[in-house]
């Protein structure tokens, strides 16, 4: 190996067919896969059946890494995308400690939309306000699973300053995804769902 190009890779690296090499044990290069990369934006669509019958978020679970913005979208019908939050009506934690919650208020017309930025890794469960009671509800894992929204529902009962928080109402409880579906496939979809 020339002088040059043994210095070029000892320097950082290059990207060569799909793979990063770098420097290795006495500077012999190695050979790394490059990284994936990630989307940064995420659409969730808010949708409902031509009656209103059945209404879900699609997809209903989402892999994302920090720093993605997640947009959702509505296609019909009326919806909310709200974080499991003390702020949002007193409802249960289940958003990672320190992240901000979101409310996104009635999204009326079709294609109108809201958006935040997940920086803090963790679980985020949400729900659409007017259909909370019927199992309207999402997940995101940012990064990786943890917080809140991985513990079992119910785990904060008992615990100081928690006394008004709502429960998970058990129709949204079994609409969540697993957090280890979520983790192998990224995008969950609702399935048997028809418009």
């Amino acid at each position: 190996m020339s002088g040059s190009r043994r210095e070029f890779l000892k320097a950082g690296g290059v990207a060569l067919a799909g793979l990063w090499l770098v420097p290795g044990r006495e500077g012999a290069a190695v050979a790394l896969s490059m990284p994936r990369t990630w989307p940064a934006l995420e659409v969730i669509e808010m949708r409902s059946d031509a009656l209103g019958t059945q209404v879900w978020f699609d997809p209903i679970g989402l892999f994302v890494r920090p720093g993605t913005t997640v947009r959702w979208i509505v296609r019909q019908n009326v919806h909310t995308a709200t974080a499991y939050h003390p702020r949002n009506d007193h409802h249960a934690l289940r958003i990672p400690t320190g992240a901000t919650p979101w409310d996104s208020r009635f999204l009326v017309n079709p294609g109108d939309h809201f958006e935040v930025t997940l920086t803090v890794p963790g679980v985020y469960d949400y729900y659409c306000a007017p259909h909370e009671a019927v199992g309207m509800v999402g997940r995101i894992i940012v990064g990786q699973p943890g917080g809140p929204g991985a513990e079992p529902f119910g785990y904060w009962k008992g615990k100081a300053g928690t006394r008004d928080w709502r429960d998970v109402p058990d129709a949204a409880r079994t609409a969540f995804p697993g957090i280890a579906r979520i983790m192998s496939e990224h995008h969950v979809r609702v399935d048997g769902r028809r418009e």
